[in-house]
């Protein structure tokens, strides 16, 4: 396994996270997957063998019960690894039980800790934005939690460039507990984050985890241009991510395949390989319902793509260079940062 540092922390983090979206399928998580304890216990003890040392979770995930089951296989072992976890979704009917007030966010930590059955989580997410909560109410919340004990780092999930960047300020005009990651959607087929997140990433020290970053498995190769797999969370009618261009997706995916092939690797492989090859990425979160899915995962790392191979990834699927970047291609080469060629460097060829 390979260890990357976390934004501007000390935390060293696995290139791959287990995600545990599939624990418990209680509601329509069922879709994605149903794993108990003793299905969870085999996944995750099969990840910690392999180098995995973070375990991503969510309040909302089934429910909390993903929280419990993680909790339980976890006892005993809690101090070995990292446990994140996120608030925001609604969780109940009431007028309380859902955002980032003050309110709702210490209720949920507190309430994720009793699930989980520890002390304190390892990085805790607002996991969507919240309009209506004032960032200054919302960052002293979390502030509380660090200063308590409860939660070690904060990061965010799913925002924009310009809300990453008013929480940043605030927090450092506050002088509060900053952001040290954000996990965001990110993949070959959905390059959108290279507009802003990524190159705001780098600038900001923020370290990139990727949620789905298959796609929901649209990227391993097991559905092709007309053909969903059977049993596949597709074919049960998962509908996320949206996919706004199917053609090019198939084409993506014709690539990724005779890559793999040609390396004798998955599909899935080269397009975990090629994340990691970006700006800012820390770790992948990936799940599964069975113990080879995983081991497939698990040979991403390490997996070092060509320049012509990943030239023909970026050739199918980069994403158009849209205002102002265009423009800054044109005339701004000669000042770039770091961060701005977090984006550029794709289209300066």
């Amino acid at each position: 396994m390979e260890y990357r540092t976390l934004g501007y922390s000390g935390l060293r983090v696995s290139a791959l996270t287990m995600g545990t979206f599939t624990f418990g399928g209680r509601g329509p998580f069922g879709m994605v997957g149903s794993q108990g304890v003793p299905e969870a216990r085999r996944l995750v003890d099969l990840c910690i063998d392999h180098g995995v040392n973070v375990f991503d979770t969510a309040n909302m995930y089934s429910s909390g019960l993903s929280e419990e089951i993680l909790g339980e296989v976890l006892e005993g072992r809690r101090g070995e690894v990292l446990v994140t976890s996120k608030a925001r979704m609604r969780t109940g009917p009431g007028p309380n039980d859902e955002g980032t007030s003050r309110f709702h966010l210490i209720r949920e930590c507190e309430r994720s800790l009793k699930r989980l059955r520890t002390d304190c989580i390892d990085i805790y997410y607002i996991h969507e934005w919240d309009g209506t909560t004032p960032v200054e109410e919302k960052l002293a919340a979390l502030d509380t939690l660090v200063t308590q004990g409860k939660v070690r780092y904060i990061g965010c999930s799913n925002y924009s460039g310009w809300q990453v960047m008013k929480s940043l300020a605030a927090s450092d005009r506050d002088r509060r507990a900053r952001f040290v990651t954000q996990q965001i959607h990110y993949t070959l087929e959905a390059r959108e984050a290279e507009y802003e997140l990524l190159p705001l990433s780098v600038d900001q020290g923020l370290g990139v985890l990727v949620w789905s970053p298959l796609a929901a498995g649209l990227l391993t190769g097991k559905h092709r241009r007309g053909q969903t797999a059977e049993g596949s969370r597709q074919a049960a009618g998962w509908t996320e991510p949206p996919i706004r261009d199917p053609e090019r997706l198939w084409d993506i995916v014709e690539v990724l395949v005779k890559i793999g092939a040609a390396r004798g690797v998955s599909a899935a492989q080269i397009a975990l390989a090629w994340l990691l090859t970006r700006p800012a990425i820390s770790s992948l979160v990936v799940g599964g319902r069975t113990e080879a899915q995983f081991l497939d995962n698990f040979g991403a790392v390490g997996l070092t793509l060509t320049e012509d191979e990943k030239a023909r990834l970026n050739a199918v699927s980069r994403a158009p260079y849209i205002y102002p970047y265009w423009h800054q291609g044109n005339f701004a080469t000669g000042r770039f940062s770091q961060a701005d060629w977090a984006l550029h460097r794709d289209y300066q060829t």
